[in-house]
């Protein structure tokens, strides 16, 4: 295959990946534009998770940043309403899809779930 065909195919799959992304920040009430921003949009994507900002750092560690991806994956399915398997096959393991299901479909950001307000300020603390 050409490189330059293969450099047109990745790039359209990195503006669906981002736009994908963009919605679902913007449905968790954070900025779009974050997507597009390295670092930053993994930091919202942890804070989407209900997970405190250091987490940021975890994802800088090899191995380590598999388990906390799949964590945080899970933890944003379950902030728009879906299961743990669709946090573990639908955004870890095919995350544009995933992501594409989750910005344009009819899932809405319910916050963190599960957790009371007095939990919720403590894991802010840490």
């Amino acid at each position: 295959m050409d490189s330059t065909v293969s450099s047109v195919i990745g790039l359209v799959v990195a503006v669906i990946g981002i736009a994908g992304l963009w919605r679902v920040f913007s449905k968790a009430g954070r900025p779009g534009w974050g997507a597009i921003i390295p670092i930053f949009n993994i930091y919202l994507l942890v804070k989407t998770a209900g997970r405190p900002g250091w987490w940021v750092v975890l994802y800088l560690i090899p191995l380590v940043n598999i388990v906390v991806y799949v964590i945080v994956s899970m933890d944003i399915a379950r902030n728009f309403g879906k299961s743990k398997v669709f946090g573990i096959v639908g955004l870890a393991l095919f995350g544009i899809i995933g992501y594409l299901i989750l910005g344009f479909g009819n899932a809405s950001y319910q916050g963190e779930r599960g957790t009371a307000v007095g939990e919720q300020n403590v894991a802010a603390a840490y």
